[in-house]
């Protein structure tokens, strides 16, 4: 059995870091991970990223953050402690939706910021007494790293490709 090596090629841009990946895809080496100090539009498909499903997880959210908003109001107003406001009597909820509008929408996004942001911390592995994974520290400031892992035998075949990419300095580990 073959050891592992993890490579990373740092690069000053990204331009030069997306050419270098779509010249190691083209090889049908995988580029395990790329860190940058901000995003890169266009990188997940070069490097094999599929489409998240994180758009779904905000709709499911929001979702619930809607039911529970209206869940409360029905109760409060109508079953709990129906008030006759402004003469308007809440015998049935239809009737005075359009007042529950703005508490409904304020606890749609309430619901779906809160669960987007505990979802980005869970997925992300950012919680507390956890040492983020960051290979360099120049990557949250003006440095891009695209991380390799590969077998022992294409490790020379690989520094050399990030180096004719445009890859600014190659360590392996």
């Amino acid at each position: 059995m073959s050891e592992k090596a993890i490579i990373y090629g740092l690069y000053k841009d990204e331009e030069k870091l997306k050419e270098g990946a779509q010249l190691l895809r083209s090889a049908r080496i995988r580029v395990k991970e790329v860190f940058s100090p901000f995003p890169i539009h266009g990188i997940d498909p070069i490097i094999g990223i599929d489409r998240t499903w994180i758009s779904i997880c905000s709709f499911i959210y929001g979702i619930t953050g809607m039911s529970l908003a209206l869940l409360m109001t029905w109760y409060m107003m109508v079953s709990d402690w129906p008030t006759d406001i402004g003469g308007k009597p809440s015998f049935h909820f239809y009737t005075a939706l359009p007042a529950f509008i703005p508490v409904t929408f304020e606890s749609t996004v309430f619901c779906a910021g809160h669960g987007m942001a505990i979802t980005f911390f869970l997925r992300s592995w950012i919680l507390p007494g956890v040492s983020p994974k960051n290979p360099d520290p120049r990557t949250t400031d003006d440095m891009f790293c695209m991380e390799i892992e590969s077998r022992m035998e294409d490790q020379a075949r690989i520094v050399d490709m990030l180096r004719s990419s445009g890859a600014v300095e190659v360590n392996v580990k």
